[in-house]
């Protein structure tokens, strides 16, 4: 009878097992590559799957092992609802990740969160679809995700260390970071200052502070702007800041390499001069930092360094390791821009 199957085809272990002449937990090792099974026994029942188009049920596999095989990257916006996933920190970082999570086998399931109350967290960590969680970015979330991270152990989050926290976490020391960009422009004989960027999270609100103790230090005054990190309202907002300031500014200290470009072109744009007129450092050093004009000095943080040590630590903690928080040292990128 054609039951519609190709001929030869396997449709399970026992059948691949009665072909190899061995037992089915045998042959599902040897699938799994497992070193329980002899190398040339592993080889030859690899061979044979092959050779008959058979392909092991995964779900039924992922019943067994009880994983998912799936990692939840979630971008939670809560104070910058109108940023988009295309947002060139978003996306570097995402990539790193995602070549990470990729080779080791993994496949993604990417969540861009509106946070409308304290649970959305919660839903994603409990929905059963997931092995782990990277968040990218604490927002205005960081309650949320301590309260997770109390339960919740394979979570990693791209975020700001504080000690005694439960939520492990992986990023740069941004105060240090909003010195070394603050030190360059007092350095270059700046004196009067401002910070655009949102300090509604808690990474920028750090930056801020390293460049206000910079400031300070100096005897200086430095003005802090609120700046969105959503594209759509980041120009307006800047025009808005540089026409408060009139020609009363020197250096500006921008909480990212997106708003320091936004700040450049409509400098530009004003006839003030980056950095004759105006020196003006970003965060992050994306890699369009280097190819606009005029190149961008930055504070760097290793993205892709970043991206592997959030990975390490998710796959420790799934297999029930306690891995630590990561704080990674910035460094000043010195270009054209200041």
């Amino acid at each position: 009878m054609n039951d519609g199957r190709a001929p030869g085809k396997i449709r399970n272990i026992a059948e691949l097992a009665r072909m190899a002449g061995v037992s089915a937990g045998t042959v599902s090792r040897a699938l799994a590559d497992k070193s329980l099974v002899n190398k040339e026994t592993r080889e030859r029942i690899q061979a044979l799957a092959r050779e008959h188009g058979f392909r092991p049920n995964q779900m039924a596999r992922r019943l067994r092992t009880q994983k998912t095989g799936v990692i939840g990257v979630v971008i939670p916006l809560g104070h910058e609802r109108r940023q988009h996933i295309s947002d060139p920190f978003f996306m570097t970082l995402f990539g790193y990740l995602a070549d990470e999570l990729t080779e080791s086998g993994h496949d993604l399931m990417l969540s861009r969160v509106i946070p409308g109350d304290d649970e959305w967290l919660d839903r994603i960590v409990d929905s059963g679809m997931l092995d782990g969680a990277l968040v990218i970015g604490q927002s205005n979330q960081t309650e949320a995700i301590e309260r997770v991270a109390q339960h919740y152990r394979p979570l990693v989050i791209w975020g700001s260390h504080r000690d005694g926290q439960a939520q492990c976490t992986v990023g740069v020391d941004n105060f240090a970071g909003g010195r070394l960009a603050a030190e360059r422009l007092v350095a270059r004989g700046a004196k009067r200052l401002a910070f655009f960027g949102d300090t509604n999270g808690p990474e920028i609100a750090e930056r801020l502070a390293g460049a206000q103790a910079v400031a300070d230090a100096a005897g200086l005054s430095l003005r802090a702007f609120p700046t969105h990190l959503a594209s759509d309202e980041m120009a307006s907002q800047i025009a808005g800041h540089l026409a408060d300031l009139g020609g009363a500014i020197e250096g500006i200290v921008c909480a990212s390499d997106i708003i320091a470009m936004s700040t450049i072109r409509l400098l530009h744009e004003r006839g003030m001069a980056v950095p004759d007129q105006v020196a003006v450092t970003g965060f992050d050093d994306l890699p369009l930092a280097s190819r606009m004009v005029p190149q961008l000095t930055t504070v760097r943080q290793d993205i892709a360094a970043g991206a592997r040590a959030m990975v390490d630590a998710l796959r420790r903690r799934i297999d029930g390791e306690d891995a630590p928080s990561t704080v990674m040292v910035p460094e000043l990128i010195v270009r054209e821009s200041a």
